[in-house]
Formats: structure tokens, C-alpha cells, sequence
């Protein structure tokens, strides 16, 4: 038998590797039994009626009928095509944290328990053919939505450049918890 750690010695063979038994797996666990109930909820929100409309099929959904209504709804939107233009809504000024029930993001991060090497290649890109998206679309139609919705604070924009007033986008890859908010969420879905 061939030894499997000897599969995994370079970067270039991890990337070859695919589960061929997880999906099968997944399918047969308790986890694909809690998202079926769960499965028309996100869907649900974009229905007509929006939120009012959600909430109650979402409570029909996991309470009532617990997964077991007879249709899937489809979303066939992305929801960062969802994103409306910074120019229709007021920006929050949220409270400075608390330490009691909201903390600063270097705690948040610390128990969130995720960890990188120091010399781990980042593994948050822009895509090199939507190289242009933050700095054109995101950060001026959307005021950098990125910066926000990221709960670790992996993005920011540069302060304007003294002589042409662009900013750039900056990654910080190490603070990373691996949500994948940025990866439905950024516009045009660049990252």
C-alpha cells in the first residue's frame, strides 16, 4: 500500500488530492440532515416581501415543517450583485467595544482559535483578470463594502494617494477565520 503522508510531501501534490468518499459522507451525516431543514432559508429573504416574507418562511421552514415542505427554493441572484451603490444608505457609526460584550478585533481574533505560519503564502487573491474591481467599482461605487463585512478585518483600503487620490486595497491574508464572506460577497466577486 502506498504510504499516504509520502502523497502530501509537496504543495503541488496537495493540490491533486480530491475525497472521493466525502460528499457520499457528508450526505450520509447528521450535517446534511441539518442543512435540509435549513435549506430555503437564505433563499427565502429574496422572495417578495423581502424580510417579512423571510422570517416567516424560514420559521415555517425550520419549526413547522422542519425541511420536509416538498419544493427547494432557488436563488438566482448573487448576492454580491445584491450590494446597492454606498450613495443610497447612511454609513453607521457602530460604538467603540466595550470588553464586556463587544470586544476589539485583536481579542475577537485571538479566540476565534485561527492560526498561520508566519511563512504560509497568503491564500486570499484578487483574481488577476478583476485586478481592477477594488479600486474602481468596489472601493468608489461601494465605498470598499469589504472593509466592513469582513469580521477579522482582513481588508482595508490605503489612505488617498496625495497626487491622484486612488486608494488601494491592502489584504491582510494572517487574520483570516475563513468564513467566505469575501468570496460571495465582494463585488463582482473578485476575491
Amino acid at each position: 500500500a502506498e504510504d499516504p503522508e509520502a502523497l502530501l510531501e509537496t504543495p503541488e501534490a496537495r493540490m491533486g488530492l480530491e475525497v472521493a468518499e466525502y460528499e457520499t459522507a457528508l450526505h450520509d451525516s447528521w450535517v446534511a440532515d441539518e442543512l435540509r431543514v435549513v435549506r430555503n432559508t437564505h433563499a427565502s429573504f429574496h422572495l417578495p416581501g423581502g424580510t417579512a416574507t423571510g422570517m416567516v418562511m424560514s420559521a415555517l421552514s425550520c419549526m413547522v415543517t422542519k425541511g420536509k415542505e416538498p419544493w427547494t427554493l432557488s436563488n438566482h441572484t448573487w448576492d454580491a450583485d445584491r450590494t446597492e451603490p454606498a450613495e443610497q444608505h447612511t454609513e453607521i457609526a457602530y460604538p467603540r467595544p466595550d470588553g464586556v460584550l463587544s470586544f476589539d478585533l485583536l481579542t475577537n481574533l485571538q479566540r476565534s482559535g485561527t492560526s498561520h505560519e508566519q511563512d504560509q503564502p497568503a491564500h486570499l487573491r484578487v483574481k488577476p483578470e478583476l485586478a481592477h474591481v477594488p479600486t474602481d467599482v468596489s472601493i468608489k461605487k461601494f465605498a470598499g463594502p469589504e472593509q466592513r463585512f469582513c469580521p477579522a478585518g482582513v481588508y482595508e483600503y490605503s489612505d488617498a494617494d496625495e497626487d491622484t487620490g486612488a486608494r488601494s486595497l491592502v489584504i491582510n491574508a494572517q487574520n483570516c477565520v475563513h468564513c467566505k464572506c469575501c468570496s460571495i460577497k465582494t463585488p463582482q466577486q473578485f476575491i
